[in-house]
């Protein structure tokens, strides 16, 4: 029966195109045939239209695609020509001179228009099919408006794959190209480029739905869409389209302004006529194949196999240590008397023997010449720090002598470890261990909005489709469930692999620590640097937090959420600080609460710069007027050994101790070490703030990390030159973690500054940067970024760690204070 019904729309075609050359294809609206590839030129009028018939025959599997080009002369907007086109499931209309509205409701004019009508591809089961199609072409104009028509069959109007197809496009005249996926792929790139970089363009996905959305003003109501200069790229996946195949659009913009180009001064008469001709872009298009399913399997057991690998290092490290204690204790070497100590503990795990052996020495109630030892007559013992009526206020001194002594004390020329380690041991250890909570309440209460806004991002970009939201890589984007750049969230897994192992690593050393006072090892009581670790705990929850929220940030990068990832970098950095300066100052180091606020004042700064550091000078001056107002009051804070008060006066006092030490009669400081410090460190924050004022970087946020950074590696620095010229010595161990940390910071920065996308740009300009995969197929340059300062994160905190170790056999009334 169907076989019998296919003649009848051949027979009904003929017969409509024989009425059509009878009536002549008059004014008065009957169809005139019309032949493909044929210009065809008239005019119009109020009374008189023109009617083509495009009459054509489809095979099976075959799609043919019409492409129907106009032109008319007139430049009058009140009496435009009208062309709608009729087909079999739609129709599409315009007009010319065709209007495109710009940045503040400026118009432009284009009286060329090239249009392509949404093909419709026949079923096997149908057979062989006529199609035709109707071009009316009229005005409302009461004079002749001349007009030129063209109706051509488009030769490549299928993509193929791993092909790369030329072709030029402009706003008037838009293009788009049908693919089908192959039958072993499932996700493919589509790769745009260009060698210019304007005009702008856009570049869509659609489904195979007419009408197809090919105009500046509509070509954002459907599909996935992303702005481009010279490079665009949008990863398709089969799952997304039932039909296995969709479109791709080509759109060029009227003007430049959505890509970061300048919008012209005026568009009347001649100026648009020339815009325009301005206005035509050369693509070349290429869709490649995406990786597939076991690539992300291989990338998965990559990353974590990785940092496990650090699990399976420490673990053999301890072992050995273990090994090399335990012959020893068998040696008869291991005794006090011998004057070697009981053990120097220089690797990152633990060290302990059954006979009392501990890793680091603590004494926090010893007077200041470090002798006194714990004992039950003097109270609670040493390893107990649960006492409940003990003050947790800093500032509290159980021993009624130490108020006053304790200018006195710390005001002499040359300090020992001894005179700044003479409070309870049970108020400094609970001190230090407000770091640790403090740092997971602020972790639970920042995280948890932060996850449910990247979400909602996340949401956004896949509902609307606008790929301009987040600043991803795109040529190294891929895709996993709803998130859009999966590697980029896999690649954070270093930071909480290995910020869990250094709080197992922290935790060793405690328990062992413990164990030791518990036996009131003299070692443990008296010698070496006094051991907190509620620091260190805070280090790895925040080293854990950074991977958490760099992820988060790379749900959806952007200029909005950037912070994100930077905000528990200023506390890595900030806490690094505070534990190198609690190692030889553990009674004056700053409290919990003083050291968060500041860093909460500090995140906040770095929110309003990214706010107004773009363009307000006022924002820089204030900004540059706390940073050396704070580093003076430090440095005097720092100098004067937490004596010198800050409050109102501290710059009036400051200023009477220059006027009297450097003017009135020029004197040597008194702390000649700590003054070459401060000087340098002083000179370093004037110039970034200097730098701030002059050029006001772009990116803010990155401009405050620099600054802690600088100053974090400053001090380390200082602290290290300061210990081998007090004649202490680097064990193997934090010496191999000095040039780990060294080595893979300095790989880390390459990769860093590789800049594969950038918020501070439009998105378009961003794409310019992307680039393809470079590990696995998978992982991008800033993944081997997020990869390599995970380890040197963590070589870092081993380097606070164990840097020290040295000490532990030494008496802290000869450790030197600097």
């Amino acid at each position: 029966m169907a076989g019998g019904a296919a003649p009848a729309p051949g027979a009904l075609l003929c017969a409509l195109l024989w009425a059509a050359a009878a009536a002549g294809g008059g004014p008065g609206g009957s169809p005139a045939p019309g032949a493909f590839g044929r210009v065809y030129r008239g005019a119009v009028n109020i009374s008189a239209e023109r009617v083509y018939a495009f009459a054509y025959s489809t095979e099976p599997g075959q799609v043919d695609a019409v492409r129907v080009y106009v032109n008319s002369s007139s430049e009058n907007l009140q009496y435009p020509v009208l062309f709608v086109v009729r087909q079999q499931k739609g129709v599409l209309s315009w007009q010319v001179p065709l209007i495109f509205r710009g940045l503040y409701q400026r118009t432009y004019n284009y009286q060329e228009v090239s249009r392509t009508l949404c093909p419709s591809e026949p079923t096997p089961e149908t057979g062989p099919s006529d199609q035709i199609i109707f071009v009316d072409v009229s005005s409302m104009a009461p004079f002749n408006i001349a007009y030129e028509l063209l109706v051509t069959r488009l030769e490549n109007f299928q993509l193929e794959t791993n092909k790369a197809f030329n072709f030029t496009a402009s706003p008037s005249q838009p293009q788009y190209f049908l693919y089908k996926f192959p039958q072993d792929v499932d996700s493919v790139i589509i790769k745009v480029v260009s060698d210019a970089v304007y005009p702008c363009s856009v570049v869509s996905v659609q489904d195979i739905v007419c009408p197809v959305y090919d105009l500046d003003h509509n070509v954002e109501f459907n599909g996935v869409y992303q702005s481009m200069t010279k490079q665009a790229a949008i990863t398709v996946q089969r799952k997304d389209f039932p039909g296995e195949q969709f479109f791709v659009v080509f759109v060029i913009k009227p003007e430049d302004y959505a890509c970061g180009g300048s919008v012209p001064s005026s568009i009347h008469g001649n100026a648009n006529r020339t815009w325009n001709l301005q206005r035509t872009k050369n693509l070349q298009v290429t869709i490649v194949p995406s990786i597939k399913k076991s690539v992300y399997v291989q990338a998965m057991f990559f990353s974590f196999l990785s940092f496990l690998s650090f699990y399976l290092g420490s673990v053999v490290v301890a072992f050995v240590h273990y090994i090399r204690v335990r012959r020893k204790a068998l040696a008869g070497r291991l005794s006090p008397e011998d004057g070697s100590g009981i053990v120097t503990s220089s690797h990152p795990i633990a060290a302990s023997t059954p006979e009392g052996s501990s890793y680091g020495a603590i004494d926090e109630s010893s007077s200041s010449g470090g002798r006194q030892l714990s004992s039950p007559e003097h109270g609670l013992p040493a390893g107990s720090d649960t006492d409940s009526s003990v003050e947790e206020e800093s500032d509290f001194d159980t021993m009624p002598e130490i108020e006053s002594d304790k200018n006195v004390i710390r005001t002499k020329v040359f300090l020992y470890l001894s005179d700044l380690s003479r409070k309870d041991r049970r108020i400094v250890s609970k001190k230090y261990k407000i770091y640790f909570w403090n740092i997971i309440t602020i972790a639970v209460f920042y995280a948890l909005p932060v996850i449910q806004l990247v979400i909602t991002y996340q949401t956004v970009v896949n509902v609307t489709g606008n790929q301009d939201i987040c600043y991803y890589n795109f040529l190294c984007a891929h895709p996993f469930g709803v998130l859009s750049a999966f590697n980029n969230i896999l690649s954070n897994v270093g930071h909480m692999l290995l910020g869990f192992l250094f709080l197992l690593i922290v935790l060793r050393r405690d328990i062992l620590h413990r164990r030791a006072m518990e036996m009131k090892d003299v070692y443990t009581l008296d010698y070496g640097i006094p051991k907190h670790f509620g620091l260190f705990y805070a280090m790895g929850i925040a080293l854990m937090m950074e991977g958490v929220l760099s992820a988060c940030y790379h749900v959806c990068p952007n200029y909005s959420n950037f912070q994100f990832d930077t905000s528990f970098m200023y506390m890595i950095a900030g806490l690094c600080m505070l534990k190198l300066y609690q190692t030889r100052h553990p009674d004056i180091n700053a409290s919990a609460y003083s050291a968060y606020a500041s860093f909460a004042v500090v995140i906040s700064l770095a929110v309003l710069g990214v706010v107004f550091g773009k363009n307000d000078m006022w924002f820089w001056v204030v900004f540059s007027m706390i940073h050396v107002l704070a580093s003076l009051a430090l440095s005097t804070q720092i100098y004067y050994v937490g004596r010198f008060k800050i409050d109102l006066g501290i710059f009036r006092r400051a200023a009477m101790v220059l006027y009297t030490d450097c003017i009135k009669q020029c004197s040597r400081p008194m702390y000649m070490d700590r003054m070459v410090l401060l000087i340098v460190g002083n000179l370093v924050n004037w110039s970034f703030a200097i730098f701030g004022l002059v050029y006001r970087p772009r990116d803010f946020a990155s401009y405050l990390l620099g600054i802690f950074i600088c100053n974090l590696l400053l001090y380390l620095a200082f602290y290290i030159i300061m210990k081998l010229r007090s004649s202490e010595k680097l064990l193997p161990i934090p010496l191999f973690c000095i040039v780990a940390t060294a080595v893979v910071w300095a790989a880390a920065l390459y990769f860093f500054f590789q800049t594969l996308s950038s918020w501070e740009e439009t998105p378009a300009e961003s794409r310019e940067k992307n680039r393809a995969c470079i590990l696995l197929g998978f992982f991008d340059d800033h993944d081997v970024w997020h990869f390599l300062s995970a380890a040197a994160l963590f070589f870092s905190f081993l380097v606070l760690l164990t840097l020290d170790d040295d000490l532990d056999a030494v008496r802290r009334d000869k450790i030197p204070v600097f």
